[in-house]
């Protein structure tokens, strides 16, 4: 019982008490008293109001959020390339290149269309509503408007594009095989928001077919709270299990012939070789060769490839692997004017660096060879011969810097200031930039600088933290500490209430994701939380699955899933042991997703750091989740069981000695329900008291942010 309702429970007990001793009690006045109180009970669920700090909370989180005026700006450059306009605290401004000078205006003229863009996917757009969560767009227009492709039935269908004149494209889908759609985890996990796509000439069609017949099912219950429940069946395959396999068709609507794509080179399916994933579909801008990805099920080796539609031969185009752990699945790409060659993204030397190639395979240029990783692509201008891009070149990775290179891989210079993250906007002309630097605890400053020699031309806007001073706000600060392996330097941050007295004592709150390639640390400036208003400190902590520092500073994580990276975090909140300030016996944890996993491990794998937790659709053993996820970063089933058992949250049931708050959705077709009651039952068989909230009828989700707290405060300051 929590302390709210033990009250109630006393306050009744004591008045039938009373009552009895002056035997005026009868047995149905006491029936109406005891519910009565029950509902009184039931309905004071909202006790935040009355906790400690709440008037606090609420006074300071609005002023929090309005408490800096940024001074980060969007210019709009003006077609003769001479001007620009942005906006900056409620004016705009125009900002003349010939005089240097800028003027205020009324409004902001419409961006020009000159700017650089990164490429989009290339095909068709889909068409209906958005697909849902996993799902693919169910139909798709042809380029040239005159026909429309659609699924239905587990077939392939056309039609004209109001729904008249159907034929059908495919007749062989039914019960398990189906034609035009995609498997739940191909939406989920890789993206695929298509199943079908366009030639752009219009006259050929592509499409996938999964056999789903010896895929594995999972049941989720819906509408649990109507009178009569529904049940989503899904083909859900997990940790260890067959993969339902994949094909790509194309049909020509001239010779009404319909050909298989050779995917995976005439090898059968399910051999573990590189076709177990077939994904990132597009036509190529030049010819008429379909482009796909397609990796093996380990996903350390991923091939970029190019089929003919004539006659199904497929030819690879760009080869990768990473053995120690695995592959990106989907590199960025962008393509020069000619459309056929083009800039790749790789991290074959352990460190994500550009390439040119043509779409022949060959690899013509190697534009970097950094030992920091290159992050994106700003603009390829052809005409100069240069790349303009995005690098973690600063003084630690977070940093963003602006660089740019000779496309024949000269002349790599840095162009930022390496003390700050840099946002930019590269005029249309290449000869000027806005450059937007900030850091966690310095507000963005934007300023107008010559990209040929670095000189800086205006102060454009500035931050201005006025009102964040008035309030005695505390700006957030970067923490370093040591990895589990006493060498890596990891990094965190933490949050102070505005109130922040050096003399008391705090209880620590964090807020956690974690999971491969995520960040807790970040040099954006970053505003207090505002849950420090209650009373506490709030933090976030990196471990060795951070994103951003290279191939092989995350590889020891693979196959240690929850292990590795949560004893890091651990470390984390250990390096604020001797701070006088800091209650290191009332520290709590939570998020939701990984989160939720990475919270209940927290608690349950260092319980003599962790005395809160709630978590939140929580993922409590991947050999429960969808295989294309958990084996990529904890490889195999067969090869690394042992890995997967380590991982188990139920095997620290016992370990559980603080307060711990589970939550889950009745219809998370994500996360499955499983997951929660396998951890529930765990506890209970181990003994062991914690507090479990459900979503009726929600998805994959995450208990209320007021319940949440009233949880924290209970167990880290009231208590």
């Amino acid at each position: 019982m929590n302390f709210y309702t033990n009250f109630r429970f006393e306050q009744t007990r004591s008045i039938m008490k009373n009552l009895k001793s002056k035997n005026t009690l009868s047995i149905s006045f006491l029936l109406i008293l005891v519910f009565i109180v029950s509902n009184t009970i039931v309905e004071a669920q909202d006790r935040l109001p009355n906790m400690p700090g709440y008037d606090r909370y609420t006074e300071m989180s609005p002023k929090i959020r309005g408490s800096v005026i940024m001074g980060s700006i969007n210019a709009n450059w003006a077609e003769n390339m001479k001007s620009f306009t942005y906006s900056f605290n409620g004016k705009t401004y125009k900002y003349n290149l010939t005089t240097n000078k800028r003027t205020e205006v009324e409004e902001v003229a419409e961006q020009s269309r000159s700017q650089s863009r990164f490429a989009r996917g290339r095909g068709n757009r889909g068409t209906g509503e958005r697909p849902a969560r996993g799902r693919q767009y169910t139909s798709a227009i042809s380029p040239d408007g005159k026909l429309k492709a659609f699924y239905k039935d587990n077939n392939m269908w056309i039609s004209n594009p109001d729904g008249t004149n159907v034929k059908a494209i495919t007749t062989k889908g039914k019960g398990k095989i189906k034609y035009g759609t995609a498997s739940w985890t191909y939406g989920e996990e890789l993206g695929q928001r298509y199943a079908m796509w366009w030639s752009p000439d219009s006259k050929k069609i592509a499409y996938y077919r999964f056999d789903e017949t010896d895929a594995k099912e999972y049941y989720v219950l819906h509408n649990q709270t109507k009178i009569q429940d529904s049940v989503d069946i899904e083909s859900y395959v997990k940790v260890g299990s067959k993969n339902p396999p994949v094909d790509l068709f194309v049909y020509d609507l001239e010779t009404k012939m319909e050909t298989k794509f050779d995917v995976r080179d005439g090898k059968p399916f399910g051999d573990y070789g590189v076709g177990e994933y077939i994904y990132g579909i597009n036509w190529a801008p030049v010819g008429m060769e379909l482009l796909f990805h397609r990796t093996n099920r380990k996903q350390d080796i991923m091939e970029w490839c190019a089929g003919d539609p004539t006659t199904g031969e497929c030819r690879v185009i760009i080869h990768e692997e990473w053995l120690p752990s695995y592959t990106t699945n989907s590199p960025s790409i962008r393509y020069l004017s000619d459309n056929n060659r083009f800039i790749w993204t790789s991290e074959r030397t352990g460190y994500k660096n550009f390439y040119l190639y043509n779409l022949s395979g060959e690899l013509l240029v190697t534009l970097t060879n950094h030992d920091f990783e290159v992050s994106s692509i700003v603009k390829i201008d052809e005409e100069a011969g240069i790349l303009y891009y995005m690098a973690r070149s600063g003084d630690n990775h977070m940093k963003m810097q602006f660089h740019k290179v000779g496309l024949d891989g000269k002349d790599d210079v840095r162009l930022t200031d390496p003390a700050f993250n840099h946002r930019v906007q590269l005029s249309p002309d290449s000869k000027y930039f806005i450059d937007v630097a900030q850091t966690h605890n310095i507000p963005p400053v934007s300023k107008l600088i010559k990209t040929k020699n670095g000189k800086v031309l205006a102060e454009l806007a500035k931050s201005d933290m006025t009102k964040f001073h008035e309030l005695g706000l505390k700006t957030v600060e970067m923490i370093t500490y040591k990895a589990t392996d006493g060498e890596t330097v990891l990094y965190g941050m933490l949050h102070f209430p505005s109130n922040f007295d050096p003399n008391k004592k705090y209880p620590l709150l964090i807020g956690v994701y974690g999971g491969p390639e995520t960040n807790a640390a970040r040099e954006t400036f970053t505003l207090p939380n505002a849950r420090t208003e209650f009373g506490f400190l709030y933090g976030g902590f990196d471990s060795r699955t951070a994103a951003g520092r290279g191939k092989e500073y995350m590889d020891p994580t693979y196959g240690n899933l929850i292990n590795l990276e949560i004893a890091d975090m651990a470390e984390g909140v250990k390096s604020l042991y001797d701070r006088p300030y800091f209650n290191k016996n009332k520290v709590g944890i939570s998020g939701s997703s990984y989160g939720g996993t990475s919270s209940a491990a927290a608690i349950l794998q260092h319980p003599d750091v962790y005395h809160a937790a709630c978590a939140n659709s929580a993922v409590t053993d991947f050999r429960n989740y969808d295989d294309i996820y958990a084996e990529r970063y904890c490889g195999l089933l067969t090869t690394h069981k042992a890995g997967y058992e380590a991982g188990s949250l139920m095997n620290y049931a016992e370990n559980l000695k603080g307060d711990l708050m589970i939550f889950y959705g009745t219809q998370d077709n994500n996360v499955h329900p499983s997951n929660s009651l396998q951890l529930i039952q765990a506890l209970q068989r181990a003994g062991k008291y914690f507090q479990v909230q459900v979503g009726p009828d929600r998805g994959h989700t995450s208990l209320n942010r007021d319940r949440m707290m009233e949880f924290f405060i209970e167990s880290l300051i009231l208590k």
